[in-house]
C-alpha cells in the first residue's frame, strides 16, 4: 500500500457555484482522513465557504498584483511549498493551474477530467443522458491521488445564529423563510424578471422571501421590498449571507453560485434552468431531482445549447418563460408541505 500523503493543496480559483461544489467533497474527505491536511488555493473571497470544515487551510491568490502572470506564480510554488504539501489536487485545470502545475511537477499533481468531449456531444445534440457530475469529478481526483472518498450519508453544519444586525434586516417573522437569487452570470440563465416578480408575490402570501443579489442588483431588488419581501443584495458580508442563507428552508435559485451555496449548507434548492441543464453535470448537490424546473424542451430542442449559458440560438433567451410562476410557487409549497 503506497503511503498516504500528509498535506494536500487543492486548488480550485473560480467560478463562485464551482468553488461551492468542493464543499461537501471536502467535508467528506475531512471525515475519512482526519489526520491529512488541506489547503484550498482560491480566490479569497470564498475563504467563508470553508469555515466550519475541520482540518482545512485557505490560502488566498493574488491575480491581480502579488501573483499576476508567470512570474506571480512562480513565486506562489515558492510560498506553497514552504507550507509542506506533498501532493497536489487540481479541481480547476485551467492554464493558470497548469502553469503551478509546472512548478510543482514533482509532487505528482492530479488534474480534474472535466469530460470536455463529453460535454460538446451534449451540446451538439449527439448525446442528452447524464453525464458524471462535477461532485464525482473532484471525488475522482482523490482516487488518482491514493485518497479515495467513499460514499456516505451527508453531513452538513448547523443552522448558523443570526445576529442582531441581520435579524433586523430580514426580520424575526416565525414564517417559513424563502430565499429567491433571480441572477445568473449570463441571461439565458435567467427566469425573467415580469415573471418573477409574480412568483416573489405569490410566495410572500404565506413565507418570508429574502431576495439574494450582488450589489449591483440592490437598487432593482429595493423596488420589490414588502412587510413579508426583504432584500440582503449589497447588505452583508459572504460571511453573513451564509449565515442567512443556513436559515432559508427553501432557496429559488438559477442555475448558478447561489444553488451551490445553499446546497452545501444542505438547504433545499429549487433551481430554474434556461439554455443549460442538468444532464451537463452542474446539478447541486443532495438535491432531489424533482427540484428541478427546465424550459420547455419540445419547443427548444436545441437545450442545451451551451454548459454555461453562453452561446444559445436567437429566440432562445426566452426559452425560460416556458416554466410558470405557479409551477415555481407549487414546487416550493410542495417541498416545504411534504417530507423528501
Amino acid at each position: 500500500m503506497s503511503k498516504l500523503p500528509k498535506h494536500i493543496l487543492v486548488i480550485r480559483l473560480s467560478a463562485m457555484g464551482d468553488v461551492a461544489m468542493t464543499v461537501p467533497v471536502l467535508r467528506d474527505f475531512t471525515e475519512q482522513y482526519p489526520d491529512i491536511k488541506l489547503t484550498v488555493l482560491t480566490r479569497g473571497f470564498f475563504k467563508p465557504f470553508f469555515r466550519d470544515l475541520k482540518n482545512v487551510t485557505v490560502f488566498a491568490i493574488d491575480l491581480e498584483a502579488k501573483h499576476k502572470g508567470f512570474f506571480g506564480l512562480l513565486d506562489l510554488s515558492k510560498e506553497l511549498r514552504m507550507l509542506g504539501i506533498d501532493a497536489v489536487a487540481d479541481l480547476h485545470n485551467v492554464l493558470r493551474s497548469k502553469i503551478l502545475k509546472v512548478f510543482l511537477l514533482d509532487l505528482k499533481p492530479i488534474q480534474i477530467d472535466k469530460g470536455r468531449a463529453e460535454r460538446k456531444t451534449l451540446v451538439k445534440g449527439e448525446l442528452f443522458e447524464q453525464l458524471k457530475t462535477t461532485h464525482q469529478r473532484y471525488r475522482d481526483v482523490f482516487e488518482k491521488l491514493g485518497v479515495p472518498i467513499k460514499d456516505a450519508p451527508p453531513k452538513f453544519p448547523e443552522r448558523s445564529e443570526l445576529t442582531t444586525k441581520t435579524l433586523d434586516l430580514i426580520g424575526s417573522d416565525p414564517k417559513k423563510r424563502i430565499g429567491i437569487a433571480p441572477f445568473a452570470a449570463h441571461k439565458s440563465k435567467e427566469y425573467p424578471l415580469p415573471l418573477m416578480e409574480k412568483v416573489i408575490k405569490g410566495l410572500s402570501k404565506e413565507y418570508t422571501v429574502l431576495l439574494f443579489g450582488g450589489k449591483e442588483d440592490a437598487e432593482y431588488l429595493s423596488t420589490l421590498q414588502t412587510e413579508q419581501v426583504h432584500t440582503i443584495a449589497g447588505k452583508l458580508s459572504l460571511d453573513e449571507e451564509l449565515d442567512v442563507i443556513s436559515n432559508l428552508d427553501v432557496m429559488v435559485s438559477m442555475d448558478s453560485g447561489n444553488a451551490h451555496m445553499a446546497a452545501m449548507l444542505g438547504i433545499k434548492v429549487v433551481t430554474l434552468w434556461g439554455v443549460t441543464h442538468p444532464y451537463a453535470g452542474f446539478y447541486p448537490y443532495n438535491q432531489d431531482p424533482s427540484f428541478a424546473l427546465l424550459a420547455d424542451r419540445s419547443k427548444f430542442p436545441k437545450i442545451p445549447t451551451s454548459i454555461y449559458g453562453n452561446k444559445f440560438p436567437e429566440g432562445y433567451e426566452s426559452c425560460m418563460s416556458t416554466i410558470s410562476p405557479d409551477e415555481v410557487i407549487q414546487k416550493v409549497d410542495a417541498i416545504i408541505k411534504k417530507p423528501y
